[in-house]
């Protein structure tokens, strides 16, 4: 049986979990709400404040699913009780960012500047202090939401390993590379 998939989701205080005929899951936290549709062969029940995904059989899609959902369910319960956070970081000369509401202007050494929409269910922050590099706070319910938008942002200049600059997570790790080295007479 999948490890991930026998473990209970414990919900927190203010969560509410409600399935439908058609196996749609709503959940409703002090954040906001979101909802999934879970494939109809798997049983959902809701045992006072646990949340329990059992599968039909042991066939190899419903094994790959059973730990996929459960997981989902888990990132949906945490979006809508403590919500998620995501900093990234632009290190490079001349890099700024700036916001006005969900519209994000950014400065990353290309002769024009790069304006990103960012989807309403984000919130966006941006801080430049003097001595650090700009960053662009976003935080939202939705994790998968988050993660591609970060993913995004990140591929308007990916992080290169020569002198490290371009858009990254501010916990990031980037393998540097040693540069050219001069030839010795």
């Amino acid at each position: 049986m999948s490890r991930i998939g026998k473990k209970p989701i414990s919900l927190p205080d203010k969560v509410e979990v409600s399935t439908d005929k058609s196996n749609v899951v709503t959940v409703k936290g002090p954040k906001g709400t979101l909802v999934q549709a879970v494939d109809a062969d798997f049983k959902i029940t809701v045992d006072g404040k646990e949340l329990v995904i059992e599968r039909p059989t042991e066939q190899k899609r419903h094994k790959a699913l059973h730990g996929l959902y459960r997981a989902l369910l888990n990132n949906m319960v945490t979006g809508v009780s403590t919500g998620y956070k995501s900093q990234l970081e632009l290190v490079g000369v001349g890099f700024k960012a700036a916001n006005q509401g969900n519209l994000l202007e950014l400065s990353l050494g290309y002769s024009h500047s790069i304006f990103f929409a960012v989807p309403s269910e984000i919130k966006v922050a941006t801080v430049t202090e003097k001595g650090k590099n700009p960053t662009i706070i976003l935080e939202a319910i939705d994790k998968q939401l988050l993660g591609q938008v970060c993913a995004k942002l990140k591929s308007f200049r990916k992080p290169e390993p020569y002198k490290g600059k371009g858009v990254r997570f501010t916990d990031e790790q980037i393998r540097r590379k040693a540069g050219k080295t001069s030839a010795k007479k």
